[in-house]
């Protein structure tokens, strides 16, 4: 365990990205050159960055985001609701690019299409990365994901300091340099991911299993393969892979779900469980969020996930 960071400020900081969801719900999508009326627009807080932020906060972690944003309504709407859930907002820089904004067309069978602008994510640069050392050394783990840019999580795998525990969920998946990969700890993947990642070497086997063994011969530390309503699937070298069931839900809306189970993962970790107990107490948080409407407002509070007097989820 990582006892000599047992003072740190931050249980979890994120780095990455953070959106201005404009939901419209339509009847069917336009086709080519076509108008169709739609519902009023919703605007939401959303981002995966400023998602995990918010889901970790809401749970009682010391939470920081490190994120740009535009100097816009926007970017005061995700500052606001990272405050309103408790996260720490002095990594939040603004300013260089508008917002990011996903634009995303809802249809009555729940189908959605999505065009995603990452406006100021964009422009979360290398050096953006090195000027908030301060903020990574006063964290006891660092979580991120792949809607900033992949240079900018290299950066943050070189400057991370040596007592803090990196977590990254490759998402939206693209090439990962072996450096990054090497300090994962866990690579957090769903089925889709982990495909993307193991290219032709995954096509041979339907096992998550395999897929978890496949992943930890690519480097990382530890891998932690979601399964949605089968819960997850975690792996260390030298030892089986252990599988997590989730708790039966009914879903609703599974946006921003697999951000609420890593940062709940993140968290976890920083605490001092092991990766199968971080990964139970993960599927819970991630389950209950399922069962409400849109994504950081779908997020609980420690007090709605039970867990056992040992610290096992009960």
């Amino acid at each position: 365990m990582h006892d000599d960071h047992d003072d740190a400020t931050y249980d979890l900081l994120v780095v990455g990205s953070a959106n201005a969801d404009l939901v419209i719900g339509v009847e069917r999508r336009p086709a080519p050159g076509e108008t169709v009326l739609g519902s009023d627009l919703a605007t939401h807080p959303g981002g995966k960055g400023a998602n995990q932020s918010v889901a970790a906060a809401r749970l009682g972690a010391r939470t920081a985001l490190l994120a740009r944003v535009g100097d816009d309504a926007h970017g005061r709407l995700l500052i606001d609701s990272q405050r309103a859930a408790g996260a720490d907002t002095v990594g939040v820089l603004v300013g260089g690019a508008p917002t990011g904004v996903a634009l995303i067309t809802v249809d009555p069978s729940g189908d959605n299409s999505i065009v995603v602008s990452p406006g100021a994510n964009a422009r979360l640069t290398p050096e953006d990365i090195r000027a908030a050392g301060s903020l990574l050394a006063a964290s006891r783990v660092v979580s991120t994901q792949l809607e900033i840019p992949v240079e900018s999580v290299t950066e943050l795998v070189r400057t991370l300091p040596a007592t803090a525990r990196f977590v990254l969920n490759p998402s939206p998946p693209a090439p990962l340099p072996r450096e990054v990969l090497a300090a994962c700890d866990p690579l957090v993947v769903n089925e889709h991911e982990a495909r993307y990642i193991l290219g032709d070497g995954a096509a041979a086997s339907d096992s998550p299993a395999d897929w978890a063994r496949a992943l930890l011969a690519l480097g990382p530390r530890s891998v932690v393969i979601t399964l949605g309503a089968e819960g997850a699937l975690t792996a260390s070298p030298g030892g089986s892979p252990v599988s997590v069931p989730s708790p039966e839900v009914d879903a609703v809306d599974t946006t921003g779900a697999g951000d609420a189970f890593t940062a709940a993962l993140a968290w976890r970790l920083g605490l001092g469980d092991d990766l199968p107990t971080a990964a139970a107490y993960a599927t819970r948080v991630g389950a209950v969020s399922v069962t409400r409407q849109g994504a950081q407002e779908s997020y609980p509070t420690a007090d709605e996930i039970p867990v056992r007097e040992d610290g096992a989820p009960a």
